[in-house]
């Protein structure tokens, strides 16, 4: 269903103003429910992206000198917008994503939450002074680094642009942010959003374009002191070497391939709603995804019986209707690479659910939610991200096999553990080589606590004040309290 009030063009956003590409160049943005396309988008390269910059290094001094009382003021203000928005929101990304409206509406909500969150956050934070006995006192000084370079990916844009959006502005910096090409739309309504709650001009900057061509002069531009990337790792891997000639700092939040690890006394039915939803939920376009499920063998074939028949009754269907479950994949391009995982996955192991388009969807990039099951270690659909609904399902026949099996890939980014017995959950919790572990839990995130993995799946942690921490610089002020006696080298005797 097509949105109200949808733009038929979107522009860059730059200095507070909307803005064509420098030199006029335009991509096709298309929906993934008939892959038409709605609307042109600015294709920014470097010379917008060093207008950008300016704009950016110039409104730095004044939201930087900002109280962070007042700058937590502003972000209130900016969360308040963000939920006035609620229906259009959901409205554009499930129109731009393919992402299920009943999905969709949820982002607005969590989006408001991260402004808030981080609001209270910069309120709230502390930061540390010593004492070195009478002789010596000691304080760290907090600043924003400066312009902060923003990369954001195409699943669920809008929530995650203001992941990265809020921290940033809370700890003082101003910002460009690079939208995912193929999901712009969402994007289109943060100008609106800051005008509303008086962010001052050149604070935020927004740069569309491909990218290859904007997120790379992004990356390398002198004056873009640190870059956060969530996407590829392939992506990640590129954008440190970049990042390197300028030794900026970097946060990349990258790929996964998270187990689910079910133990024969597991609560199944909890474990099987939550590796249902885990894998085909936002249509398996989630880094956290559990594409991985372990079953111990007891309970290996019941189980992997059981989430056959529950793939088989999701509801694929057009993003806007309610009762949808698995959309339509985000692009085209991206819909054939998951089908090709698909078909090699056909050879690789058994397929006993889904693998193909629904009957009921001729156009569309639409795959019903697929399992295989006996699927091998050196499997590529093991080892490899699908990021789509594409489940593998091995069997274990002990902790220590169910450890192996969890850690035998690159990536550590989640796990999720399903065991009756919390000591060994513990044990496998501490085991497993990820950055996140849920025992007895799906997917409930705490904006407290730090998110990120280890191995492929990323470098660096944000959330919390990890965040602050990544966006801002300490200085350590030391002051001498009384007599400094220094040793006399050279004086005379």
């Amino acid at each position: 269903m097509k949105p109200e009030n949808l733009p038929s063009t979107i522009r860059h956003w730059i200095g507070g103003e909307l803005v064509d590409a420098a030199d006029g160049r335009t991509f096709d943005v298309c929906e993934p429910a008939t892959n038409a396309v709605y609307a042109q988008a600015a294709r920014g390269a470097s010379a917008d992206v060093d207008r950008a910059v300016a704009a950016a290094r110039a409104a730095f001094p004044g939201w930087a000198g900002l109280s962070n009382r007042e700058r937590a003021n502003t972000l209130y203000r900016v969360a308040d917008a963000v939920e006035a928005r609620h229906d259009r929101l959901a409205a554009f990304e499930t129109y731009d994503s393919g992402l299920p409206i009943t999905q969709a509406k949820g982002q607005a909500r969590r989006a408001a939450e991260n402004f808030r969150y981080f609001a209270d956050v910069i309120v709230a934070l502390v930061e540390e002074a010593f004492r070195q006995g009478e002789e010596q006192f000691s304080y760290v000084r907090r600043t924003p680094v400066g312009v902060a370079g923003l990369i954001t990916p195409w699943n669920t844009p809008f929530m995650l642009e203001s992941w990265k959006l809020a921290p940033a502005l809370a700890s003082g910096c101003t910002l460009v942010l690079k939208p995912a090409e193929w999901t712009p739309l969402s994007a289109s309504l943060w100008q609106e959003i800051f005008e509303e709650a008086g962010v001052p001009a050149g604070v935020v900057n927004i740069v569309h374009g491909i990218g290859e061509e904007a997120g790379q002069a992004l990356v390398d531009h002198p004056d873009v002191p640190l870059i956060s990337f969530t996407g590829s790792t392939d992506t990640g891997r590129h954008i440190i070497r970049s990042s390197a000639q300028h030794l900026k700092t970097t946060s990349m939040e990258l790929g996964g391939k998270s187990p689910a690890v079910v133990f024969a006394d597991a609560d199944l039915e909890a474990a099987l709603n939550s590796v249902v939803f885990g894998v085909f939920s936002l249509n398996g376009e989630r880094c956290t995804a559990g594409s991985r499920v372990l079953v111990e063998r007891p309970v290996y074939e019941e189980f992997t019986r059981r989430l056959a028949e529950r793939a088989a009754n999701v509801r694929v269907g057009l993003p806007s209707d309610p009762a949808t479950e698995v959309g339509a994949l985000v692009h085209p391009e991206h819909y054939a690479r998951v089908l090709n995982y698909v078909e090699i996955g056909k050879k690789e192991a058994r397929l006993v659910a889904g693998g193909a388009r629904p009957d009921h969807l001729s156009d569309g990039n639409y795959l019903q939610p697929t399992v295989f099951a006996d699927v091998e270690r050196d499997a590529r659909i093991f080892q490899e991200e699908i990021f789509g609904p594409v489940v593998a399902v091995a069997p274990f026949d002990d902790e220590a096999e169910a450890i192996e099996l969890a850690n035998a890939t690159q990536f550590g980014l989640a796990a999720y553990i399903w065991t009756s017995n919390l000591k060994r959950g513990h044990r496998i919790a501490h085991a497993v080589e990820s950055g996140m572990v849920w025992i007895n839990s799906h997917n409930i995130r705490d904006l407290r606590t730090p998110f990120g993995g280890v191995k492929a799946s990323g470098v660096g942690r944000e959330g919390g004040a990890h965040s602050i921490d990544f966006y801002s610089e300490s200085k350590i002020v030391h002051v001498a309290m009384g007599d400094v006696h220094t040793p006399r080298f050279g004086a005379s005797s």
